[in-house]
C-alpha cells in the first residue's frame, strides 16, 4: 500500500494555501493505504486513513521556468517504518530524464520545462524495494502525470487568408463566409482556447459574429460598378475576449459580383451612315453599340430593327465578340429608286432579372444615306435564248440583246462578245445595238447549242462591264441521208435453202426529224430482178435480205455485192447507197459457219498457209540475230588507229583494257610506270599506228627510277618522236598486271584476228572462265551457220 503526499513546495508561504489545497485536492485519489501530509495554515496535521484511498495522477504546470526543480508529488508506503531500508524506484516515460525521485523519500521532481502542446501526459510506474537487495517489497503500481495549461499560444488561421464572394445590391445580413481560427491550448481547462471573433477593418460594410464567426453584409445597397472588391481584417481573440489574452489575424477579400442591374445604353440616340449604293448582299454597311456596365453574361445583348421604311432591305446582327449591332444588305441598294432610309434599332440584354418583368434594353435611330456609284449596265435579261436553222448564209441576223445604265447621267452601251466563249468566231454583234449575226454556217449535227458570252460596256467608263449568257439553238433540217447502222459482212451458207435470212439491216440518220424517222429500202434499178438476193421489208425501219436459191459454191464466187438504197422521209427526202458483203461460206448441217476461204479447196493436204508464214517468220528472225551478231564482232576486231581523215585537235583516244585477274595485285600500283618488263622503259604509242618493224625488243630494264625522272625522258623521247604527231596529244601509258594464269586477254595489240584462234583452251582454266569459252564457242557455231546461209 501507498501513501501519496502533494506539495506545492516545502517553503510555499502561507499566502498560497488556497491554491495548495485546491492543488492537493485534485491529487488524492483512492488506495488501498494513503497518508496526506501538508502545511495547512503553517500548522502540521497528521491524518491515518484506511486502505480505501486509490491514486493514479498527479499534475504539474507547463512552462515552469524556476530555477529549482519543480515537485510534482511525494509516494509513500507503509511499509516505512524507520526499521526496514527501502527504496523507491520510478520507470516509464520519462523516468530518469524528465522525472527524478528521492529514493529515500519518494519526491518526485519534473527536471525540465513542459510544454503541454508537445506532451499533455506521461505514464510512468512506482516501485519500492528492499535498498540492501534490491528485492520487491511491493508490486509496481502505474500513474499518470499530466501536464496542467497555461495560455501561451495565440489564435492562427490556418485556411486564411480568405476570398469570398457575394452579389452586388445583397440585403443586409446576407451571409458572405466564415472563418475559423484554432487555439493549441486545452479547451477544457480554463478559457485558454475561448475565442470571440472581431471585425478590425472593413467596417461599415461588412460585421462578424463573434461566436461563430460568419461574415455578413451590413451595409444596404453595395454596387459593383461602384467599387468591386473590399479587404476585411478579422480577430479572434482567447480568455473570451477578456484583457490579456492573446490574438491572431487573417484578411477576407470579399469581391461583389455582377448581377444585371444595369440597362444597355446607346452612346447617341440618333447614329448616321453613308453606304455606297454598289454594296454587296450580306456585305456589312455600319456598326452600332450599346454600352452596358455590367459584364459577362449580363453585359451582352441583342440587336433588332423594330421600326422603319423598308426594314426588310437591311438586316442587323449582333457580334459576339465586339458585342456590337452589324447592319447588312439583305437587297441591293438602288440610288436611282431610293436615296435614304431610316430605321429604329433597339438593344435589349440577353439575361434580365425576373423580377423586373422585362428585360433591359435602349432604341436608336439610324439614318443610312445611299451614296451613288458608277454602275456597269444592266442587260434586259440575264440569259437570252436564240434560234437559228443550221446551215443559214452568213450575215442571218440571229437575234438582239440589250442593256442599258442604270445611272442618272445614262451614259450609252457598247456590245461585244467574249471570243474565249466562241473561239471559233462563228457569231458576230453588232456594237450599238446588240444584233447577233452568223459569221460561219452551223451543223446542227455537230453542235445542238452554242453558248456564249455578251458583254456590254459603257462607252464614258470602259471598266463598267456587264456579261450576259446568251444560248443559240441551231434547229435541225433534213441535210443528212441516212445510212446503213454498221458496216454489214453477211455469210451465206453453202448448204443454205432458198429463202433463208441472210442478214438483217438497219439504217441511221443524223438528222433529226420532229415526227421521227421512217426510211424506205429498195434495190438498184440495175438489180430489180437480181438473180440471188431479194429483200423483205420488216415494218421496224429494217429489212431481211433473202437468197433465192441453194446453189452457191465458193469454186464458183467466194463474195457477192448488193448494193441498197436508203430513203428517209424528210423534205427534201435524202437518200444514199450502200453496199452489202455476202461471203459464201462451208457450213455444218446445223447451218453453223465453218470456213470462208477458197484456200481450204487449195491445199487440202499438208502444211497451211498460217504454218508456212511462221516458218518464214522464223527463219527471217534468225538471219537478222546472225548478221547483227557479225557486225558486232567486226566492229569489236576493227583496230585503234589514227586516220587523217579521223584527225582531229586535242583527240583523246580511250579503249577498254581488262586487268589480269583475280590475281592481280599490282594492276593499280604506280610503279608500273617503271615498267620492269620493258626494254629501257619502253611503251608501245597508243594514238598512232604501232610499226612492228622498228618497235624495240622488250627485256628487264632497272629498278628503282624515279617516277619524276621517268616520266621526263617519255616527254623528252615524246617531243623528238619524228612519227608523233606535230600537235599535243595525251600519251597513255599501260601496264599489264601480272600473276593471272590466264596472261592478258586484252586484243589491242595482237595482230591474229579472232576468228584464226581456238578458244576451247578457255574452259581448261577454270570455272571462272567457263562462261566465256561457251560465249566464244557460240560465236564461232554462229560464224559456221552463217557461211552456210
Amino acid at each position: 500500500s501507498w501513501e501519496n503526499k502533494c506539495h506545492s513546495n516545502a517553503q510555499t508561504v502561507r499566502g498560497n494555501a488556497d491554491r495548495r489545497v485546491d492543488f492537493l485536492s485534485k491529487s488524492l485519489q483512492t488506495g488501498s493505504t494513503a497518508l496526506l501530509r501538508g502545511l495547512v495554515e503553517g500548522q502540521r496535521i497528521l491524518s491515518r486513513a484506511k486502505r480505501g484511498w486509490v491514486w493514479n495522477q498527479m499534475f504539474v504546470l507547463e512552462e515552469f521556468s524556476g530555477p529549482d526543480p519543480i515537485l510534482v508529488g511525494r509516494l509513500h508506503t507503509d511499509l516505512d517504518v524507520g526499521s526496514t531500508p527501502i527504496k523507491y524506484v520510478l520507470a516509464g516515460e520519462g523516468a530518469g530524464t524528465i522525472f527524478a525521485i528521492n529514493e529515500i523519500t519518494g519526491d518526485i521532481h519534473a527536471m525540465k520545462r513542459l510544454d503541454r502542446e508537445e506532451k499533455a501526459e506521461y505514464t510512468l510506474t512506482a516501485q519500492v524495494t528492499n535498498r540492501d537487495t534490491d528485492q520487491p517489497l511491493e508490486p509496481p503500481s502505474e500513474f499518470i502525470i499530466k501536464v496542467q495549461d497555461i495560455n501561451d499560444n495565440p489564435p492562427q488561421f490556418v485556411e486564411g487568408p480568405y476570398r469570398a464572394s457575394v452579389p452586388e445590391m445583397s440585403q443586409v445580413g446576407t451571409s458572405v463566409t466564415r472563418v475559423t481560427a484554432t487555439d493549441a491550448d486545452d479547451p477544457v481547462y480554463g478559457n485558454s482556447a475561448k475565442l470571440v471573433y472581431s471585425i478590425l477593418e472593413g467596417q461599415p460594410y461588412f460585421s462578424i459574429d463573434p461566436n461563430t464567426a460568419i461574415i455578413k453584409i451590413a451595409l444596404h445597397g453595395m454596387d459593383r460598378e461602384m467599387r468591386e472588391e473590399y479587404l476585411v481584417v478579422i480577430q479572434a481573440k482567447d480568455m473570451g475576449g477578456h484583457m490579456g489574452g492573446l490574438s491572431g489575424t487573417t484578411t477576407v477579400t470579399v469581391t461583389l459580383t455582377d448581377v444585371n442591374d444595369n440597362p444597355p445604353k446607346f452612346s447617341k440616340s440618333m447614329q448616321n451612315f453613308v453606304i455606297p449604293e454598289e454594296l454587296g448582299i450580306g456585305k456589312p454597311g455600319g456598326k452600332v453599340k450599346a454600352n452596358d456596365r455590367d459584364i459577362g453574361e449580363n453585359a451582352k445583348s441583342t440587336y433588332n430593327i423594330i421600326d422603319g421604311d423598308e426594314k426588310d432591305v437591311f438586316e442587323i446582327t449582333t457580334d459576339a465578340q465586339t458585342q456590337e449591332g452589324i447592319l447588312r444588305l439583305k437587297k441591293p441598294l438602288n440610288f436611282e429608286t431610293k436615296k435614304s432610309y431610316t430605321l429604329k434599332v433597339e438593344a435589349a440584354n440577353i439575361r434580365f432579372d425576373p423580377n423586373s418583368g422585362a428585360p433591359f434594353k435602349d432604341t436608336a435611330t439610324v439614318k443610312i444615306a445611299v451614296e451613288d456609284s458608277d454602275e456597269p449596265p444592266i442587260f434586259s435579261k440575264p440569259t437570252f435564248v436564240l434560234q437559228v436553222n443550221e446551215n443559214a448564209p452568213i450575215n442571218t441576223v440571229i437575234g438582239t440583246v440589250t442593256a442599258r445604265d442604270p445611272d442618272v447621267t445614262g451614259s450609252l452601251v457598247r456590245y461585244f462578245i467574249d471570243r474565249h466563249t466562241d473561239l471559233e468566231r462563228q457569231f458576230n454583234i453588232n456594237v450599238d445595238d446588240g444584233k447577233i449575226t452568223l459569221a460561219k454556217p452551223l451543223d446542227r449535227e455537230t453542235d445542238m447549242w452554242h453558248n456564249i458570252t455578251v458583254t456590254a460596256t459603257e462607252i464614258r467608263n470602259h471598266s463598267q462591264i456587264s456579261r450576259a449568257i446568251v444560248a443559240i439553238r441551231v434547229l435541225d433540217i433534213n441535210d443528212n441521208a441516212p445510212e446503213f447502222a454498221t458496216e454489214y459482212e453477211a455469210f451465206l451458207c453453202e448448204n443454205g435453202k432458198p429463202g433463208q435470212v441472210i442478214q438483217t439491216v438497219s439504217a441511221v440518220d443524223k438528222d433529226d426529224p420532229i415526227q421521227g424517222h421512217y426510211f424506205e429500202y429498195r434495190l438498184i434499178p440495175e438489180m430489180l430482178n437480181n438473180p440471188n438476193f431479194t429483200i423483205k421489208n420488216n415494218g421496224d425501219n429494217s429489212i431481211s435480205v433473202l437468197a433465192k436459191h441453194d446453189t452457191f459454191r465458193r469454186q464458183k464466187q467466194e463474195m457477192y455485192f448488193l448494193p441498197i438504197i436508203v430513203t428517209d422521209n424528210g423534205t427534201p427526202p435524202m437518200s444514199s447507197t450502200n453496199t452489202l458483203t455476202i461471203r459464201v461460206c462451208g457450213c455444218s448441217r446445223e447451218g453453223i459457219v465453218q470456213s470462208c476461204n477458197v484456200e481450204a479447196y487449195v491445199l487440202p493436204i499438208g502444211l497451211s498457209m498460217g504454218a508456212l508464214i511462221a516458218i518464214l517468220a522464223c527463219i527471217i528472225l534468225l538471219l537478222v540475230i546472225v548478221v547483227l551478231f557479225v557486225t558486232l564482232r567486226r566492229h569489236k576486231n576493227k583496230p585503234l588507229i589514227i586516220k587523217d581523215d579521223e584527225d582531229v585537235r586535242e583527240n583523246i583516244i580511250r579503249y577498254d583494257d581488262e586487268g589480269g585477274g583475280e590475281e592481280d595485285t599490282e594492276a593499280f600500283d604506280i610503279a608500273t610506270l617503271q615498267n620492269p618488263d620493258g626494254i629501257n622503259g619502253y611503251l608501245p604509242r597508243k594514238d598512232i599506228k604501232p610499226d612492228l618493224q622498228f618497235m624495240p625488243r622488250q627485256s628487264g630494264g632497272p629498278n628503282g627510277v624515279d617516277v619524276d625522272e621517268f616520266i621526263n625522258v617519255r616527254l623528252h623521247e615524246a617531243d623528238n618522236d619524228p612519227t608523233a604527231p606535230p600537235y599535243d596529244s595525251i600519251q597513255i601509258y599501260g601496264y599489264e598486271g601480272r600473276g593471272s594464269i590466264a596472261g592478258s586477254l586484252s586484243s589491242l595489240e595482237t595482230a591474229s584476228s579472232d576468228s584464226d584462234q581456238n578458244y576451247d583452251y578457255l574452259r581448261e582454266w577454270g570455272p571462272r572462265f567457263r562462261r566465256l569459252g561457251e560465249l566464244y564457242s557460240v560465236g564461232e557455231s554462229l560464224g559456221f551457220l552463217w557461211s552456210v546461209i
